[in-house]
């Protein structure tokens, strides 16, 4: 029975992948192909690599996980009951969670996953990986299709092939169900809120249902990632349906209705109590903050001297907060490899926020539509202000962050000369190859068509590398647009003229009166 349900369950699973990476394929061009490729093979070797043999937190709810699917065979009816609970009790162990555990609700995730895999968890690892690859891969498909003036590599980069976010939202952990989780629901709030719904888009309640889902997820992965950005939604959403109706026209107007979102916001949560008022919210995030930084002795990690729970503390130390989320390590802090490398990360990202910041200041910020900017940099620099109050510890904090850099790498690539340089990267509209054969336009040469003019292939050609960096440095000695000036239109032919047997002849012009 247990090898039977597997059986039915991986095989539907395949005969939903492969014909979507089949459609995919078919309409991509070839650096989207190459993308496509390099970000699914990396997360699933990645998560297969690593958690094949799970250690530490993985190990402990791949344990977990397989007692609650053990329940579920042995006692169907209390196996539900631990699904929808906070305790699980079976065969002679008894694990109690109070609160909203996220270890526990991940643990119950796998224990769903174990009915496909038979409790492996490679095959564990290698879902999560795929889940958290169609989540950022539907984002970065959704910003390139609905938001055209935008350059399209900047969502396939963050989301897709930045190798950190590859390398932690990946096999057996939080991050992956998280960012997987959290870009699908983006990418479907975005493609209802920008444009058309596409003619085989699936049906509105199906999608309704997919979104709900997808929100509970995200929301009990991490509860305090998820409700900043359930509200920048909600705000995006209120925008554009002001923006629609013709009530808000603006960047001043836009704004002030932003902020009266999340005012409102504040405000209702303060109402709701609990965790979400703010003396226990601050005194849990100091309470983690505590327990980070003594686990941290021995090993690179930041501290604040003062940091005391309550709000005005909390708002001092905000700007120092976000400033360790996005700079720290940094590079020469540490001589182990994680540390080299997220210094090297944070060394990019620092020039990266320069260009960015030049470019708006000379009016090249990008094209991204105002209210999109906005929650996306309020939400960014919310989360990096929490993680880096509640992250002492810089490895955790570089885990963390993976499920932040995304969207903070969408921001900063999307200024023009950022822009410029994808293009010249071949990242450009995902749009497929298209097929023309050199020999059948009237001016075209075999040389045109290894350089990648244009006028033969939309992309790269053979020799496109030694072009580009021609190009770069300005002696490029062809050009489509130069080549057009140069050759001028394509002579119209007739049919004799093509068998050789009449010239072309002029049109006889009508008699002048």
């Amino acid at each position: 029975m247990k090898l039977a349900l597997a059986l039915v369950l991986n095989v539907g699973l395949l005969a939903v992948l492969l014909p979507w990476l089949r459609r995919e394929w078919r309409q991509l061009g070839a650096a989207w192909r190459a993308a496509l490729v390099a970000g699914l093979a990396g997360r699933l070797l990645v998560g297969g690599l690593r958690d094949a043999h799970p250690i530490s937190d993985g190990a402990y709810v791949q344990n977990l996980s397989e007692l609650i699917t053990g329940q579920l065979w042995s006692e169907p009816a209390n196996g539900l009951r631990s699904l929808a609970g906070d305790v699980v009790q079976f065969a002679s162990e008894r694990v109690v969670y109070y609160g909203m555990s996220n270890t526990l609700f991940l643990a119950k995730v796998l224990a769903l996953l174990n009915l496909a895999s038979l409790a492996n968890p490679w095959l564990n690892a290698l879902y999560l990986s795929l889940f958290s690859f169609v989540g950022c891969w539907q984002l970065a498909r959704t910003l390139a299709a609905r938001l055209p003036a935008t350059p399209a590599g900047a969502g396939l980069v963050g989301l897709v092939l930045w190798p950190s976010v590859a390398y932690w939202a990946a096999g057996l952990n939080k991050e992956a169900a998280l960012l997987g989780s959290g870009a699908w629901l983006v990418a479907l709030v975005l493609e209802r809120l920008y444009g058309p719904a596409p003619a085989a888009a699936a049906r509105p309640w199906l999608r309704g249902v997919g979104a709900v889902g997808l929100a509970l997820l995200c929301f009990k992965m991490r509860y305090f990632f998820a409700v900043p950005l359930l509200g920048c939604l909600l705000a995006l959403a209120l925008v554009q349906a002001l923006r629609r109706r013709a009530w808000v026209r603006g960047r001043l107007a836009q704004a002030l209705v932003l902020a009266a979102v999340v005012a409102a916001g504040a405000a209702a949560t303060q109402e709701m109590g609990g965790l979400y008022r703010l003396n226990k919210f601050t005194s849990q995030v100091l309470r983690i903050y505590d327990h980070d930084l003594m686990v941290s002795v021995g090993r690179p990690h930041f501290e604040y001297a003062d940091l005391r729970p309550t709000g005005a503390s909390f708002l001092a130390h905000a700007p120092q907060a976000a400033w360790n989320t996005f700079t720290r390590p940094w590079l020469g802090e540490s001589a182990e490899p994680q540390y080299v490398a997220g210094g090297l990360e944070n060394g990019l990202l620092l020039v990266l926020g320069a260009l960015a910041l030049g470019a708006l200041v000379r009016g090249r910020g990008g094209r991204l539509p105002f209210a999109l900017a906005v929650v996306l940099l309020g939400y960014c620099l919310v989360l990096a202000v929490l993680m880096g109050l509640s992250t002492p510890n810089l490895g955790t904090l570089s885990r963390y962050r993976s499920v932040l850099l995304p969207l903070w790498l969408l921001l900063l690539l999307q200024n023009d000369y950022a822009a410029a340089a994808l293009r010249r990267l071949g990242l450009g509209p995902p749009r497929g190859p298209v097929r023309t054969h050199p020999r059948t336009h009237p001016r075209t040469s075999w040389r045109n068509f290894a350089l990648g003019s244009g006028e033969t292939t939309p992309g790269f050609g053979l020799f496109w590398p030694l072009t580009s960096l021609s190009a770069i440095h300005g002696k490029s000695r062809y050009h489509p647009r130069r080549a057009s000036r140069r050759h001028g239109r394509p002579r119209r032919l007739s049919l004799q003229r093509l068998g050789g047997v009449l010239p072309a002849r002029r049109r006889p012009q009508a008699a002048k009166k």
